[in-house]
């Protein structure tokens, strides 16, 4: 025990001190910087994300062939997609699984304004603290602030679209067929809440699109694509 707690105590300071210094490092820069402009730079790194991230999410395919973002089954849609190719229906199953993304991929193009939105209206007191941060402080700030407000406004979205794209008669049948199975073996039925699975899902993949971006823009002076970006970020590598 003793020997772990000293350890620690030598590998911590060292942790630290690293940190410390990449700080201390940029402090003179990023104390130049008025706070409105780092402020406004953060937000314009957000809806930068939005814009070149996020708008990728609304095209067709845009979560369903996306490794980042795509939408799988939960647990209990995963019994129905195991018995479904188990009997040969491998495409009906296809079928159920990128409805779905269809669902998420239509929501984001419906809701993408009210994120916007939100970017514009989240007030950075602590901008100076948030752009010192890691490389997703920004986005991890703004998820803390908005992701109830967009879950609100997201979810009746979502039911629209699972009736637009047809995913909620897709997934009736498939349920029904499946349920119908359990009723002859005795199995447990199912009845999940797709709805609210795939708002969860699809506001992850908008944090994860605008995250991505963040990053880019942090570590990538060709992705500053204007003046302040270029001022606000810039002070962090200069």
């Amino acid at each position: 025990m003793f020997r772990k707690l000293s350890i620690f105590l030598l590998v911590f300071p060292l942790v630290s001190c690293a940190q410390l210094q990449q700080v201390v490092k940029n402090l003179p820069q990023v104390q130049q910087t008025p706070t409105v402009d780092i402020a406004s730079g953060l937000r314009e790194a957000l809806t930068t994300g939005i814009d070149k991230q996020v708008s990728k999410l609304t095209q067709k395919d845009g979560f369903f062939k996306n490794e980042l973002v795509r939408i799988g089954l939960p647990e209990d849609l995963r019994k129905v997609d195991k018995a479904l190719r188990k009997i040969g229906l491998s495409s009906l199953a296809d079928e159920g699984l990128k409805a779905l993304n269809r669902a998420a991929e239509n929501a984001v193009n419906e809701a993408t304004p009210v994120f916007i939105s939100a970017v514009k209206d989240i007030k950075f007191d602590d901008a100076k603290t948030i752009l010192l941060g890691n490389n997703s402080a920004a986005t991890e700030y703004l998820t803390t602030k908005t992701e109830t407000a967009l879950y609100q406004k997201f979810n009746p979205v979502i039911k629209q679209s699972f009736s637009k794209v047809g995913a909620d008669k897709i997934w009736a049948n498939l349920i029904n067929k499946y349920n119908t199975a359990m009723t002859l073996t005795g199995g447990e039925k199912i009845n999940p809440d797709l709805e609210e699975y795939i708002t969860e899902r699809a506001i992850d993949g908008l944090f994860i699109m605008v995250e991505k971006e963040e990053n880019k823009i942090r570590l990538d002076p060709m992705a500053r694509v204007s003046d302040l970006l270029s001022k606000v970020f810039g002070s962090l590598t200069n």
